[in-house]
């Protein structure tokens, strides 16, 4: 039997929320504190406790940085790093500040006892930290792709090689203990997929030292259309979705629904400080599929009934030459499959039909290789769904 994890983002997500959702879903606080505390990383404490949001109990996670340190007050939160070159900062609609930049602020490099100013850290530094983790292989590599996910879309948002991103030191240390507390806790909680619901957003703008930002901030709509994210707007002043929060979804998110029939095992939320019309909580529920459903191998998530995407198109005046080049692209690339199929198509040409097997996030990447590679001018898309059995390597 598999288990699934359902993230029901009513009132949006953010770093903080869903570490919340997993401690409530029973995900091992002992184990979470022990892994964060291999990191060698210090300036901040961990403030675990429970709130009434909307007469509903949920759990209160909160990153206290020590140098800055912020009221655990309703409006107020915690800072969650943002990249980029130009510092400023901004509170999110969860009453969480969020740091952009690092040209200004102080605070504690791993493994010293006082303060550096101007510190700041690049996505090599960042797994450098990771690869310090106490934990298995499958926490490390969902925590680089959280974090690589971000920093791809503030290089995009603000025009910077990926390399050149930088976190400010202080605002680091809250998304290096948001994002690797989210990889330990599902990883803890035994989760084998992960299905994320439309992401609820508000509007307007966030104000920063520097100007102001629209609401979703450009990471997060960066992040959201690069992975397929749907995004819910609501009439909420002010920003509900974190990059940070659209990065777990993206990383996460393996299928694009629930399976037909699932049995609920048990729920937990992760509360938020604003105060909105709806509670102000990311609810998750954990699920388990029958033995039919179940099928993951090699730190792969991969269940029966994988939502996939089928990307095709006729080409009747290509040389087999393009076209054997062009597989090779497109399996480099990260396709599931590529095959030709024997077509005839205008005046009883013989021709070929090109079809691509692909998850969501992948489309962009591989409908831009076929349309440069090839001479179609046009491409269709359908989703579909496919069964895969467990598989393993083994030496025989």
């Amino acid at each position: 039997m598999g288990k699934i994890l359902y993230l029901e983002c009513n009132s949006g997500i953010s770093g903080d929320m869903t570490v919340g959702a997993l401690l409530d879903l029973g995900a091992d606080r002992q184990v979470l504190e022990n892994a964060l505390e291999s990191l060698g990383v210090d300036g901040y404490h961990l403030h675990f406790g429970r709130k009434v949001v909307s007469g509903l109990d949920a759990f209160d996670f909160d990153v206290h940085l020590e140098e800055h340190e912020h009221g655990h007050e309703e409006g107020h939160g915690h800072e969650e790093g943002h990249w980029h070159e130009e510092g400023h900062r901004h509170e999110d609609g969860h009453g969480h500040e969020h740091e952009h930049g690092h040209e200004a602020g102080h605070g504690h490099e791993a493994g010293h006892g006082h303060p550096h100013p101007h510190i700041h850290r690049n996505l090599h530094d960042i797994y450098h930290i990771i690869d310090r983790l106490d934990s298995n292989e499958r926490v490390k590599e969902m925590a680089r792709t959280m974090f690589h996910i971000v920093a791809e879309a503030e290089s995009k948002a603000h025009g910077l090689p990926v390399e050149q991103v930088h976190f400010h030191e202080v605002g680091a240390i809250d998304s290096i203990v948001d994002i690797i507390s989210v990889a330990v806790c599902v990883d803890n909680l035994g989760v084998d997929d992960v299905v994320v619901s439309a992401l609820a957003e508000g509007h307007g703008h966030v104000h920063c030292q520097h100007g102001v930002l629209p609401v979703p901030v450009p990471a997060t709509a960066n992040i959201a259309s690069a992975y397929g994210l749907d995004l819910r707007f609501t009439d909420n002043d002010g920003e509900m979705v974190t990059p940070t929060g659209a990065a777990i979804a993206a990383a996460l998110r393996t299928r694009d629904s629930l399976p037909d029939s699932c049995r609920l095992l048990k729920i937990g939320m992760g509360a938020g400080n604003r105060v909105f019309r709806q509670a102000n909580v990311l609810r998750a529920m954990l699920m388990e599929t029958s033995h039919t459903d179940a099928g993951a191998n090699d730190g792969e998530m991969a269940l029966d009934g994988q939502s996939m995407w089928v990307m095709e198109t006729n080409l009747d005046d290509c040389t087999g030459e393009i076209l054997g080049f062009v597989m090779e692209l497109l399996l480099e690339a990260g396709a599931a499959d590529v095959w030709y199929t024997p077509i005839y198509m205008k005046k009883n040409r013989p021709a070929y039909t090109l079809s691509v097997l692909c998850r969501r996030e992948e489309r962009e990447k591989l409908e831009e290789i076929i349309l440069i590679h090839t001479t179609t001018i046009g491409i269709r898309q359908y989703p579909v769904t496919r069964t895969v059995l467990a598989r393993e390597k083994m030496t025989v």
